[in-house]
């Protein structure tokens, strides 16, 4: 078969990535906007490869009893696929089945890659002052638009770079969503949208970088305000954070995981205050302030992060820490360095403390992974984004002999297949 032929299929699991897996003629097809156990009309859209297909959904023949209407209108299956904007790729799932879907999703992965039969449960966004809203929307304080060279500012579409036009943001705050429709006059590019918690959204544009030119600056001047410093408070504490830095994007997540990681902590006593701990891929100081709200004021904790700006901010932010510091530095570099210098009692005070680290989508990898292992930590509490990348690295830890404690599933993205979870293990 080709690319663009019509094929009836009926979904039987969910996939990594926000894909549903059905099977024609024995050939493996992945396919958005389905839910297992429904029938639905697909074209085919990439037959190039033996090993599985790929396709659009254009109708559902058989829907599932979890099918609802979909939160964002724009992206439903009755929209032709091109013009479906990206982001919201379970918002056609009742939330309870998403979060089913998720774990089953994550409970795979660990399974498969890592050898891990774990009981795995999916908790909602919350803290103690604040829960999530009971249909998974109004949740982004952040959120990037596009701008194409007609001017059109919005969402790609999915799985695509074309600028789609919607009337509504539903996964966003609704001040950001209000800002949303007032932008207009943009250079192509990115418009980054940022309500902190004063209240007030920010629009922080971003041009793209045009071809080089023979004579003249290579990229646009950067949109000053985003690196004025706004305030977010977890906790009744407050950090500082440039407005276009890193911070989550759930208005309920850095609660969320700030009270995971210190619960993770008081287990079984695991934290001592005077051991070198660490915080790795740091950002502001966010995690580092949990571990050290668990240890108290004597306690020793260095956050690691890459981002100057965002390193000097963490040093701001662990003030009231005598044993606080920030150091600006790539987390392989750092963790190779140290390993090549420490002395016998900075080991010992590590082999005694925590690592909580934080890495990007992509996970911390084996260079990190090995080098974390060689300075053998007590405890280490990961704070993963993706399923298959938190896997891997567990697989690697586990074979230099850290067992996995526990793994805790938080849905901090509503209505998208993203989740995060935060694994806790020791020797």
């Amino acid at each position: 078969m080709d690319a663009g032929d019509l094929i009836d299929l009926d979904v039987t699991d969910v996939a990594h990535g926000g894909v549903f897996v059905g099977r024609h003629e024995g050939r493996v097809v992945f396919v958005p906007d389905a839910i297992p156990g429904e029938r639905v009309r697909v074209r085919l859209t990439d037959t190039g490869k033996s090993a599985f297909w790929r396709g659009e959904t254009l109708e559902v023949l058989d829907a599932s009893p979890h099918r609802r209407p979909h939160v964002w209108p724009a992206a439903d299956v009755a929209v032709s696929p091109q013009d479906r904007p990206g982001g919201a790729d379970f918002g056609h799932i009742d939330l309870t089945h998403q979060r089913e879907l998720k774990t089953r999703v994550l409970a795979d992965a660990l399974r498969r890659m890592a050898g891990l039969e774990l009981p795995t449960t999916m908790e909602a966004a919350g803290g103690e002052s604040a829960a999530e809203s009971a249909d998974g929307t109004r949740w982004r304080t952040r959120v990037s638009l596009h701008v194409d060279a007609d001017g059109r500012v919005g969402p790609f579409a999915a799985r695509s770079h074309r600028v789609i036009d919607v009337d509504d943001l539903p996964l966003a705050v609704p001040a950001v969503a209000q800002a949303a429709r007032t932008i207009s006059g943009l250079p192509p590019g990115r418009v980054d949208l940022v309500q902190p918690a004063d209240g007030r959204v920010r629009l922080l544009a971003r041009p793209e970088t045009p071809p080089r030119a023979r004579r003249g600056p290579r990229r646009p001047p950067a949109d000053p305000a985003i690196r004025e410093v706004v305030v977010e408070t977890v906790g009744g504490r407050d950090f500082r954070v440039d407005a276009g830095g890193f911070w989550q994007v759930h208005r309920l997540a850095a609660t969320t995981l700030t009270d995971a990681v210190a619960a993770a902590l008081r287990e079984d006593g695991a934290l001592d205050p005077d051991a070198a701990n660490l915080d790795l891929y740091g950002g502001v100081g966010l995690l580092a302030a949990a571990v050290a709200g668990v240890g108290g004021a004597g306690t020793r904790i260095t956050s690691v992060e890459s981002d100057p700006r965002a390193t000097e901010h963490a040093g701001e932010n662990l003030a009231e820490w005598v044993g606080a510091r920030a150091e600006t530095g790539r987390v392989d570099r750092w963790l190779a360095e140290f390993t090549r210098t420490a002395s016998a009692d900075q080991r010992a005070r590590l082999a005694r403390g925590v690592v909580v680290l934080d890495p990007p989508r992509a996970g911390a990898g084996r260079e990190v992974v090995d080098l974390l292992a060689d300075l053998d930590p007590a405890r280490i509490v990961y704070v993963a984004c993706d399923p298959v990348a938190l896997a891997r690295d567990l697989a690697t830890f586990r074979a230099h002999g850290f067992d996995t404690r526990s793994v805790r599933a938080f849905d901090l993205f509503p209505h998208s297949h993203h989740v995060e979870a935060v694994a806790v293990m020791s020797r």
